[in-house]
């Protein structure tokens, strides 16, 4: 499906311009800058924009004609996708603007079709990584209660004094792409040492580089700062990691077969032995990977010292769940990819993946449909 260079003939006649479809969830407004960007670097498209509102992960009815389908070249999407391959018969990649792509890996795109999916990942870094230093620091500096106090106009010095500042400690990332190396940077210059767990073993320089989209200035490009690499995908090689009396856990891996439920129980004791002081789990991946009521127990029997979670299961989190109500828990509505600049980023790994699609070069982010992601 790929093509020869900028000026290789479309599908369509030669005449025509090649059409970007885009059904994102924002308002075109906000992508209008992105946009003339890429009608800037690729003088032969086009480009078709639909709005697909949504509320809370529900999506409101679509409705695209189909011959703009039929004539798109490529889609740019978060969720939205029509029936079958059929009606795309021309596209050449659909690009998602999500980190994942496990919400359509029952569709029959993912499924029965060889059409190349490519991810945003890369563009989630730098905010996501801000949101799980600042949920650390919150719980470490113990945020929550002295916020109470300034509500209730009570001074009690007592309530800030027991702090533990984070040279030192350890933080192990579970899942070390482009989050987790942008995580690694920040905690890193903060002092504490880095721990890095991958499915698979990277022991060559090579094989510890980042060779997916990487904002400019972020992440760790030659994977440099952790101190030891762990993999694996067993709970064996799972433990052998929880085991390195751990601060803080990062969960940042995909969503898979494997990886579902890969912390229960049997995890958080592990922790808790490993480091009783307590370790700290934020969660910025999904929720289905934490057994979620084992992470409700351990909450309350103080296996683990907190958790901060931008994730959940169900979501969204019925009020009547146990999980709002633990101790020294921080939830928050799935938005720590969020920041004011996403659809620019994102629009960036499309414009690459056009480039590489024409100059027939391997496409960034392209998701492996055997390994689901």
């Amino acid at each position: 499906m790929m093509g020869g260079g900028p000026d290789t003939p479309s599908k369509q006649s030669s005449g025509d311009k090649q059409l970007v479809l885009c059904t994102l969830p924002f308002p075109e407004e906000k992508a209008a800058k992105s946009i003339d960007a890429l009608k800037e670097e690729f003088k032969d498209v086009e480009v078709e924009y639909f709005y697909t509102q949504h509320e809370n992960g529900k999506i409101k009815p679509l409705e695209i004609p189909r011959e703009l389908l039929a004539r798109a070249s490529y889609q740019a999407t978060l969720f939205w996708l029509p029936e079958n391959a059929e009606a795309l018969p021309n596209v050449n990649l659909i690009q998602f603007f999500s980190a994942g792509t496990n919400h359509v890996a029952q569709h029959p795109i993912y499924t029965d079709s060889k059409i190349p999916l490519c991810s945003a990942n890369g563009v989630h870094g730098p905010q996501i990584a801000e949101w799980v230093i600042m949920m650390e620091l919150v719980h470490s500096h113990h945020f929550p209660k002295l916020y109470d106090l300034q509500k209730g106009k009570t001074w009690s010095q007592k309530a800030g004094m027991d702090v533990r500042d984070r040279v030192g400690k350890r933080v192990g990332i579970l899942g070390y792409g482009s989050i987790g190396r942008q995580v690694a940077r920040v905690a890193n210059a903060m002092g504490m040492d880095v721990l890095a767990y991958t499915a698979s073993p990277r022991k060559s320089p090579e094989t510890k580089r980042d060779h997916g989209y990487i904002v400019p200035g972020t992440g760790d490009p030659d994977g440099s700062f952790p101190s030891a690499w762990y993999s694996g995908t067993s709970k064996e090689e799972l433990h052998e990691f929880l085991k390195q009396e751990i601060d803080l856990l990062v969960i940042a891996v995909p969503l898979t077969k494997t990886t579902t439920h890969f912390l229960s129980t049997d995890e958080f004791k592990l922790l808790h032995a490993s480091n009783p002081r307590g370790t700290y789990v934020a969660n910025i991946a999904r929720g289905q990977i934490i057994d979620q009521p084992a992470l409700v127990e351990a909450l309350h029997t103080g296996l683990i010292s907190g958790a901060a979670l931008d994730v959940t299961d169900p979501e969204p989190l019925p009020a009547d769940n146990p999980l709002w109500t633990a101790p020294n828990v921080l939830i928050t509505p799935h938005i720590s990819g969020s920041t004011d600049v996403y659809a620019e980023r994102a629009f960036e790994v499309l414009r690459e993946n056009m480039r590489r699609q024409r100059g027939g070069k391997k496409l960034v982010n392209e998701v492996d449909r055997d390994r689901g992601y």
